[in-house]
């Protein structure tokens, strides 16, 4: 049977730092934004999109090159583009019977060198 037991993990006394607590309350966003983040992380959730943003992190691609990277069909790809899109995170542009997408500005690429350096340390 697996203990409940947390007591190595959470505080043996109850004692709030009120001081503290009203100082990262000051500093914390709006519940909206949080939410909005939490959605934003639940992108980044997925490997397939994650896969997708990486390949993307290096060079403008049109939807076919996306599909041989990811070995997936146009239908699976475009349907992960869309999220990304929805999401603000890549852009396209259509260039005659081409659709090409890249990352939608610089902070994807921090966020994504973020995460590989968080993950291999």
């Amino acid at each position: 049977m697996v203990s409940s037991d947390f007591s190595g993990e959470v505080c043996s006394e109850e004692c709030v730092h009120d001081t503290t607590v009203e100082q990262v309350r000051a500093h914390m966003p709006d519940e909206d934004v949080l939410y909005a983040m939490a959605e934003l992380f639940k992108v980044f959730g997925d490997s397939t999109r994650t896969r997708i943003l990486e390949a993307l992190s290096h060079a403008e691609l049109c939807v076919c090159d996306i599909c041989n990277l990811v070995q997936m069909t146009k239908s699976a790809v475009s349907h992960q583009l869309r999220t990304l899109r929805q999401s603000k995170l890549v852009k396209m542009r259509r260039s005659g019977k081409e659709v090409y997408y890249s990352l939608a500005d610089t902070h994807v690429v921090r966020i994504l060198q973020m995460a590989y350096e968080h993950t291999v340390e």
